[in-house]
């Protein structure tokens, strides 16, 4: 994939995220979007955190989910919703980031599979694996022409 269409493919997928109200709210940031292959993060702030001083494990779930599905739609090239997925919560979320790098691992004309590491980034940029998650995506429609055009290169 060439610059522009890399370029392209990641505006689209910033404005997708910007029309996510709870993206926004916890304030998501889409680093990098790639056919197959997706990374978000986000600042860990109080309001994500539980009472034990973690992050959530709705946050972390909700950011493997999210981009498991950017992985498998780019795969795809298609609109998708989540089937299903699984996550394995490996250790407690504590930090200044966390950020999820997700690929598509088998991609079939209705469905992908995708494996998503969450890890939590620390003062000094250190990570740690906090979350594994695998899922499957699902189509639900074809791309309209501007997002096809984006994926391409």
């Amino acid at each position: 994939m060439d610059a522009e269409h890399e370029q392209a493919l990641l505006d689209l997928g910033r404005d997708i995220l910007a029309a996510q109200p709870f993206s926004r709210l916890v304030g998501t940031e889409l680093d990098v979007l790639r056919p197959g292959h997706c990374v978000l993060s986000l600042t860990i702030v109080e309001a994500l955190m539980q009472q034990h001083g973690f992050v959530h494990g709705g946050v972390l779930g909700y950011l493997a989910d999210n981009a498991l599905t950017y992985a498998g739609s780019t795969a795809m090239r298609a609109p998708v919703l989540t089937s299903e997925f699984k996550i394995n919560f490996l250790r407690p979320a504590v930090g200044r980031r966390l950020v999820a790098r997700a690929d598509a691992v088998h991609v079939g004309r209705q469905q992908a599979v995708c494996r998503c590491d969450v890890v939590m980034v620390d003062d000094a940029g250190g990570e740690k694996l906090c979350a594994v998650a695998q899922g499957t995506i699902a189509r639900t429609g074809d791309a309209p022409p501007h997002a096809v055009a984006a994926a391409k290169g």
